[in-house]
């Protein structure tokens, strides 16, 4: 098995710019989003940039900060 490729650093004798990094995402009680893996589902709880409780029906996920797989709708 191999290890993925360590993102490459920015020199700061560069001519190019420094990549941005995205910002984070933000969800609030009530919200609809949309996860890679489990489906629909409304936000029913929110730690401040920890992770949000989401009710996919017949299951609640506590879905994990940076939300990679989860989209608001």
């Amino acid at each position: 098995m191999t290890k993925p490729f360590a993102p490459k650093r920015h020199l700061p004798s560069s001519p190019f710019k420094a990549p941005v990094a995205p910002a984070p995402k933000h969800f609030a009680v009530g919200d609809q989003v949309t996860h890679d893996t489990h489906g629909l589902g409304r936000v029913i709880g929110v730690e401040d940039g920890v992770a949000a409780l989401v009710d996919f029906g017949p299951a609640q996920m506590r879905i994990l900060s940076p939300y990679t797989k989860m989209t608001k709708l």
